[in-house]
Parts: C-alpha cells; structure tokens; sequence
C-alpha cells in the first residue's frame, strides 16, 4: 500500500467517560450506627489559625546561624482549612453515587465513517473473545479496597464499605471489609469471591447494555474528634486568596472531588512496564503519574495508548490481550484523541 493510501485517523475523535462519580460527601457518627441512614452530622471545613517555622530548604547563604535565628523570630502566620470529626464521634463516613453507561468504544464525535467502523470492528472483537469481565472485575475491586478514600483510609483500623443499586426495587447490598482487599494486586479474597462476581457482573452488563447507577457507602473507624482529608481546592488567583489551604465543599459539606474518585477507581493499569514494582496506576494515555512525576507508558518503547490504537486501527496489528485491556480502559475513561490535521502542503 502506497504511503499516500494509508488510512489516517480521524482528526476528530473524542470519546464519552463510561465510569461517571459523583462528588463524594463526608459525615461522621458512631461505627455501631453504620447500619443506620439517620443521625450522621456533616462535616463542616472551619478555618484555623497557625503559627508555623520555618522548615523550608535554606539556600547556602542563608544558612548563617545568625540569619537562621533571625528567620526564626518572624512570625510565620498561616489560616487553614480544616475539617475534623465531631469530638465525640469516632467514623468518617464517605458517600457517592456511580453512574455506568454502556456503549464501550463507541466514539462520541468522529469525522471519518472508514475509521468509526473501524473502531466499533475491533471493539466488537475484543468483547466477543475477551468480554468486559476483566476490566469489570478490577473497577469493582477498586470499590472494595476503598482505593477512593486515598489519605482517608490510613490510619483507619476498620473500613467497610457497602455498595447497592439505588433504583432497583429488589437490590442486593454488598459489604466489604477494605482491609480483606489489597492495593497492591487484584486478587480477590475466598469469602468475597461470590460477592465481587456479583457486582462485577452488575458492572459489566452496564457497560454492555444497560446502565446503572450503584450507590458507595464507606465507613471508616478513625477516632474520636480525628481529621479527616477533603480534596484540597486549587487556587489559581493566590493574589486573592489569603489561607494557605482550601478544602473543597459542596453546600457547606466537606467532600472529595468527583475526578479524583474517578481516578482512583480506573487504577487499574497492571499492564505496563514495571508495573510489578510500582503497582496499579490510573488508566491514562501515557501512565502519567503526577504524584511520582512520571509516565510509564512511553512512546519511544511503543506501549503508549497512541502507538497501540495506531497500531491497532491502521495496521491491523493486534496488541497483546493485556494492552487490548489498556486500550479498551482508556476508552471507557474517554476523551479527545483525534489526530491534528498536517499544515504542510
């Protein structure tokens, strides 16, 4: 095939997310009461003024004794936010909703009808030789270790998580002891296999055909009066901005952002280069971990998601099953990855 006759990827192709949360909602109460929906108080952010040091990395210059003490007495006045259980209450208690929507590898806007048919071929593979099971299985784990709660779930000496279908009249509700789950790998406890395969099946027919809403209730043993870890709000006007942080709420309740939630349920990415060392990372296009400040799906060793849906699509060369998985998350993740037109003449 001449260069000039290869197809092309469409230069817009964007896909919808398939795992929608909602913003997660903390309160507290007594962990003898986690059965019980009433007589959990929110959490409300209050500020707080501090009196910090100076602990920062001193330049050589500045690291005359005399400098130093000089430093040290200037007031290092900071207000925070901060957001605590209620001082005779001992469980955080974390809620959201999960939306699941079917249609996998559907594109939500794609210019070239070649390349759309394209996609939905090799998808419609893919599910009939490997189904959804897999990526299915590793979101409902995901749901059970507690994974979402992130700084939240250390130091907790109990966790439980429960998880129902709100809007199905004869729905099960399934309880996970966090702990029983690893973050480390996804394998899946003896006395929970029946319960996972359970909500793995509920997942997976959701993304095939229909969807479904699944309510996340965690229950998290902390201690009394203990602080608990909203997401932290970004400022982009730090001019206007006078605490030096800023915990997010959502009418006056202290929460955790939804892209974080859905960040932490889409780490599932076992599949790439060193993944033995480093464990499950979120489902991105290049394995970008900001925390670590690295992507471990890089093109130059061709397992980014680019290369792998290029080399897929436009040249028939199949991935293998563990990077077929990578790709298919990805879209379920969604987003924008058309190709840009060339300017060149």
């Amino acid at each position: 095939m001449k260069t000039a006759d290869k197809p092309k990827t469409a230069s817009v192709l964007a896909f919808e997310r398939k795992l929608d949360p909602s913003d997660a909602l903390l309160f507290c109460g007594s962990w003898d009461s986690r059965d019980q929906s009433e007589n959990w108080e929110p959490i409300l952010i209050r500020e707080k003024s501090v009196r910090g040091t100076i602990s920062n990395r001193l330049k050589n210059k500045e690291q005359d004794p005399l400098k130093l003490d000089a430093e040290i007495e200037k007031p290092n006045l900071q207000t925070v936010d901060v957001a605590t259980l209620a001082p005779d209450l001992d469980t955080l208690k974390v809620r959201f909703t999960l939306r699941i929507l079917p249609g996998v590898g559907e594109p939500y806007a794609c210019n070239s009808e070649h390349y759309k048919a394209k996609v939905l071929q090799e998808v419609g593979t893919y599910v009939k030789t490997h189904g959804l099971n897999e990526l299915a299985m590793r979101y409902s784990y995901n749901l059970a270790n507690g994974r979402f709660l992130w700084r939240n779930r250390v130091g907790a000496d109990k966790i439980e998580i429960h998880i129902s279908q709100p809007n199905k009249q004869d729905s099960k509700l399934w309880k996970f002891d966090s702990f029983e789950f690893s973050l480390r790998n996804f394998f899946v406890p003896e006395k929970y296999k029946n319960d996972l395969n359970e909500l793995t099946s509920v997942i997976c027919k959701a993304l095939t055909s229909d969807s479904t809403l699944l309510e996340v209730t965690a229950y998290l043993r902390i201690g009394k009066g203990q602080e608990v870890f909203p997401s932290q709000e970004l400022i982009l006007d730090k001019g206007r901005e006078k605490k030096s942080k800023t915990l997010y709420q959502v009418a006056n309740v202290a929460a955790i952002h939804s892209q974080k939630i859905g960040n932490a349920l889409r780490s599932i990415d076992t599949w790439y280069p060193g993944a033995d060392e480093i464990g499950p990372i979120a489902i991105e296009p290049y394995g970008s971990v900001t925390s670590l400040g690295k992507a471990y799906r890089q093109p130059k060793e061709k397992v980014d998601f680019y290369t792998l849906l290029d080399n897929w699509m436009l040249d028939d060369k199949v991935p293998s099953v563990e990077n077929q998985h990578f790709v298919i998350a990805v879209f379920i993740r969604g987003g924008v990855f058309g190709e840009k037109e060339s300017s060149d003449g």
